[in-house]
């Protein structure tokens, strides 16, 4: 199907299933919260590969039997290299981006630090880390709780170096593009924000390949 972005419905739906919905009731949901709500992410997920290649390699998660979150909001995401990854989520506030690298084992967080203290890619990641806050993403992760050991306390990046994880989100609203092919747009438009972001951390940190795309 031709992505047309998320019926009104979908909020008919999502609001259904608000606070703490029975079990009775998200069966009484479930189909249409399956034609509404998730099978317009699976749409827009294509779409935005067929856009660009890079974005191949994605899932969207289905919402069980367990979680009452996950039947309140639908999440997506695109795999750019190991533990880094691009989500969409939609729920009743709309859309909402980010890019993610978290769940990392020692031997990336080790490469971070190690790529945040160089000279030339730590100044790079600063750069690209107040763009992104211009932008309007707030910038988060797993911190130390305090300055890390082997690296001076007055160090420029020493924010920076407490991460164990980097998560950059953004909201996108709720406006009425959402109804409409436009929301794979706006989508795209804050994977391209996110890119600079995305390369830093698969090139430094990650270990598998990122963009095979030219774009």
């Amino acid at each position: 199907m031709d992505f047309e972005g998320w019926p009104r419905g979908a909020f008919d739906v999502l609001l259904q299933l608000e606070g703490e919905p029975s079990a009775e009731v998200r069966r009484q949901c479930r189909r249409d919260r399956e034609a509404l709500v998730r099978r317009p992410m699976i749409d827009l997920l294509n779409v935005v590969a067929d856009a660009d290649s890079a974005y191949e390699d994605f899932s969207v998660w289905g919402y069980g039997d367990v979680l009452v979150r996950a039947w309140q909001r639908q999440s997506a995401i695109v795999r750019l290299g190991r533990n880094v990854e691009l989500g969409v989520r939609f729920d009743l506030d709309g859309l909402e981006v980010s890019l993610a690298w978290w769940y990392a084992p020692s031997a990336q967080i080790e490469r971070y630090r190690a790529a945040v203290a160089d000279d030339g890619s730590g100044p790079r990641l600063v750069a690209i880390v107040r763009k992104l806050e211009g932008e309007g993403y707030v910038i988060s992760g797993d911190l130390l709780k305090r300055p890390l050991r082997g690296y001076p306390v007055d160090h420029p990046r020493a924010e920076l170096l407490r991460h164990k994880s980097v998560i950059a989100t953004r909201p996108l609203g709720c406006e009425e593009w959402i109804h409409t092919p436009a929301a794979a747009d706006q989508v795209l438009a804050a994977f391209s924000q996110l890119r600079p972001l995305a390369r830093w951390l698969v090139e430094n940190v990650s270990d598998a390949p990122y963009l095979r795309s030219s774009h």
